[in-house]
């Protein structure tokens, strides 16, 4: 099976502009795509994660990828798939995002010569003068168009602001500039980009003329990626400093029933073959097929090393007989605790299991906490400090989430 075949029965690929070219340019390394990435925070999460899985696929198939840094789009915000319009970072700020997430790529992604690429289009974006902008890009735009976009009319109501308006025709100079600067003939992102990218192909093909046209060729992702990244307490990231390998596995291990082959046959490399024998699974069989989609991806991101730890903990844990050496931990200081002892709400906030110690109240008088085993009966609770001598004592928040908390 060659590789657009193969991303085709992996579920990857939703809808594109012309097929044909796109199917004989990637199945023949000929392809130079691009994906766009706002570096919104100083880490990826798991919403990037089935990008940066389609680059390693497409690069090990022969084609070129460009990572796209948005330092200069970041300072106006993508209005897609938002409610309100997003804050204003400094240009400080977003450089640093931008060097933190060159370093996560290269676990998936060869960089050097002609092999993958990273731009920043800060680059071009922030030096341009706005009514040349304006005159050259702008005239190519139909207002009435972008008005009956998706990512527009989901914010007209609760109101667009000119800025985030120049975003789409600044996302369209981009492909323009990389078809024009590096040869990519290709762009890919996720069905809220849709607009967006066609806003691309059409400035590339108006502006360069009909020949062009085989080359100004875009794929869609499907939308999975999108509802990735988040959990009830935050973002799921693939910085182990902010999301610990352990976490990263568990979120993956407790992923719900109806995902987990869907998520092994889009993000695993995972042979096709062994993946559709799972097609069969249920019950008791699917928590084996959870198992093996939390260690491929924990060893993707974190290696082999790690994963097998994180296993190793989720196990023990489970079975009720594991070591707390690899599980997630937070050190407490003196200055935690008052009069020798530290009330169970401020443990919780402490160790990050709480945002809030409204929050933290909430699930100790829901009965979702647990200490060395024992449930916490009472938001009054304290725990004298002797108790976190040694390997401390072990935090059990819901059903699944553990958490060890020493001296």
């Amino acid at each position: 099976m060659q590789i657009y075949e193969e991303l085709k029965a992996r579920g990857l690929i939703a809808q594109v502009t012309d097929e044909e070219e796109i199917r004989e340019m990637v199945n023949n390394g000929k392809a130079v795509f691009y994906i766009g990435f706002d570096p919104t925070a100083d880490s990826l999460h798991v919403g990037h994660f089935m990008a940066l899985c389609l680059m390693k696929r497409l690069q090990m198939a022969g084609n070129r990828p460009i990572a796209l840094i948005g330092g200069g789009t970041a300072m106006i915000g993508d209005p897609s798939g938002r409610t309100d319009m997003r804050s204003m970072m400094t240009k400080e700020t977003i450089q640093h995002n931008c060097e933190c997430f060159k370093k996560q790529m290269e676990r998936f992604i060869e960089f050097g010569e002609g092999k993958a690429m990273m731009v920043n289009n800060a680059d071009w974006l922030l030096g341009l003068n706005y009514v040349d902008f304006i005159r050259e890009i702008g005239a190519c735009f139909s207002v009435n168009n972008m008005l009956r976009a998706e990512c527009f009319k989901q914010r007209m109501e609760k109101g667009l602001s000119f800025l985030e308006f120049n975003y789409m025709p600044m996302q369209s100079y981009d492909f323009y500039h990389l078809y024009k600067e590096y040869g990519c003939n290709m762009q890919f992102g996720g069905n809220d980009q849709w607009s967006n990218m066609l806003g691309g192909t059409e400035l590339i093909r108006r502006k360069l003329g009909k020949d062009a046209h085989a080359m100004t060729i875009t794929l869609l992702l499907t939308s999975e990626g999108k509802k990735m990244g988040k959990t009830a307490s935050g973002a799921v990231w693939l910085d182990p400093n902010k999301t610990s390998p352990y976490d990263f596995y568990q979120y993956w291990r407790n992923i719900e029933d109806a995902d987990v082959l869907k998520c092994i046959r889009m993000l695993t490399f995972l042979p096709l073959e062994q993946i559709d024998e799972m097609d069969s699974w249920e019950g008791a069989q699917l928590n084996t097929a959870k198992e093996i989609l939390a260690y491929e991806l924990t060893k993707l991101v974190h290696g082999e090393e790690e994963a097998a730890k994180a296993q190793e903990t989720a196990r023990g844990l489970f079975a009720g007989a594991g070591s707390t050496a690899n599980m997630p931990s937070t050190t407490l200081v003196d200055a935690d605790f008052t009069d020798g002892a530290i009330d169970v709400m401020t443990l919780l906030v402490k160790c990050g299991l709480c945002p809030s110690k409204g929050e933290a109240r909430r699930l100790v008088q829901q009965g979702g906490v647990a200490v060395d085993g024992e449930k916490v009966s009472g938001i009054d609770a304290t725990i004298p400090a002797e108790k976190f001598a040694g390997e401390g004592v072990v935090i059990k928040k819901g059903k699944k989430v553990y958490h060890r908390a020493s001296l």
